[in-house]
């Protein structure tokens, strides 16, 4: 079975969130769980997106986000796939795992 791309994007800051003191950056989070996710589901299509929330990119949904989680005041980094929050502050493997599973990617 072939598998769709599915894209993970994180929305995060250089600055910590103000109630995520000592935890990772929004960077550093981004980095392990590209490699968590690229170990967990080798050679299966991901594509990983970081979005400064301060910085937006000109892509409408994802400036749109990124103002959503400063005007709604989401712990960051904010974990989104297909437009579904799976992680927030301190996002969980497990629940980004098995969103991916939703969409084909299997263990190997």
């Amino acid at each position: 079975m072939k598998i769709k791309e599915v894209e993970i994007i994180l929305y995060g800051a250089e600055q910590l969130c103000p109630s995520c003191v000592n935890l990772p950056s929004s960077k550093e989070t981004f980095e392990w769980l590209e490699a968590a996710i690229t170990r967990k589901f080798p050679d299966q299509p991901v594509k990983m997106t970081y979005v400064d929330i301060h910085q937006p990119p000109e892509d409408i949904l994802k400036f749109n986000f990124a103002t959503k989680v400063i005007d709604e005041d989401m712990f960051y980094p904010v974990v989104v796939i297909k437009g579904k929050v799976v992680g927030e502050g301190n996002p969980r493997l497990k629940t980004i795992f098995s969103e991916l599973e939703k969409y084909g990617y299997s263990a190997i």
